[in-house]
């Protein structure tokens, strides 16, 4: 028999509304959301898309904003003077998304190909990502605002979170423990689960979770009160919607099945979520 989600709430910890993907139908796609009693965190990505997140959450009370400059977009200097404008605004509540993606770690086309010329190259993005990262972890604690870390790892490996991790921890001495935030769409195992619970950062699940099996032991294992839920809405939508774009209304199947994974009743855990998106976010600026 399927769940009831009749008068529940759910948080969309991380959605890109603001993006062009909704601009033909944005008013519409707030009111589906609020039918469903969804709020969201609309997410910037660079300079621009972070001041679209942040008119939208001007406009609309029950969206909140992050401002930042995404790890991939490595061609965009982080302007630490406007971003820092953005972020000391009333609805934003975070930094980011920021953090380390290696995925799709591309080099540009150059004479020679030979693996050295590559990897030298592959290691200067990487570089690039680490200094700006460290940039936005320096805005996050100069204006004691959560982070919202980006981290993607490259095929078959944990490298990404490994160095996120690193990066991490080297600004968690005693004068700068108040750094702390979400690590979106996670995808790691239990070992770097801990580690991200040892720095007090939660993890937010996407409508991955509703077709793939392979996040459920680590969903079992990172206890109810560090999980977030999100779409990361135009991307990654859940079932039934697969195929189709993906938006807000839709995390309630995200919350369903996490509900499912750890056999907890679906009130429970979208009441625990929501709060656990407040205090992350919302209480926490």
């Amino acid at each position: 028999m399927p769940f009831s989600t009749i008068g529940m709430k759910f948080f969309d910890a991380h959605s890109h509304i603001h993006s062009k993907e909704f601009d033909a139908d944005r008013s519409e796609t707030i009111t589906r959301m609020r039918e469903a009693g969804v709020s969201t965190i609309t997410v910037g990505t660079y300079l621009e898309s972070s001041r679209e997140a942040v008119r939208l959450a001007e406009r609309e009370p029950d969206v909140w904003a992050t401002v930042g400059l995404h790890p991939t977009d490595t061609d965009e200097d982080f302007d630490e003077k406007e971003f820092r404008k953005l972020a000391e605004h009333k609805k934003v509540v975070g930094i980011g998304e920021c953090g380390l993606d290696y995925y799709r770690l591309t080099t540009p086309v150059v004479e020679s190909t030979h693996y050295g010329a590559s990897q030298r190259l592959t290691n200067e993005k990487k570089e690039i990502q680490k200094e700006n990262f460290r940039k936005q972890i320096e805005l996050a604690l100069a204006i004691n605002k959560p982070l919202m870390i980006h981290s993607r790892p490259s095929q078959g490996s944990m490298d990404a979170y490994e160095d996120v991790l690193e990066i991490l921890t080297s600004n968690q001495q005693p004068v700068t423990s108040k750094l702390v935030g979400n690590v979106h769409f996670f995808v790691g195992d239990e070992t770097i689960a801990k580690q991200f619970l040892d720095l007090g950062f939660t993890m937010s699940f996407t409508g991955v979770i509703t077709f793939a099996r392979d996040y459920d032991e680590v969903i079992k294992y990172i206890p109810l009160e560090s999980i977030l839920s999100e779409t990361d809405c135009p991307y990654a939508s859940p079932v039934p919607y697969r195929g189709k774009r993906n938006e807000p209304a839709y995390v309630a199947e995200v919350v369903k099945k996490i509900a499912e994974i750890k056999n907890l009743p679906i009130d429970k855990v979208s009441e625990t979520l929501f709060k656990n998106t407040e205090r992350a976010f919302l209480n926490a600026t």
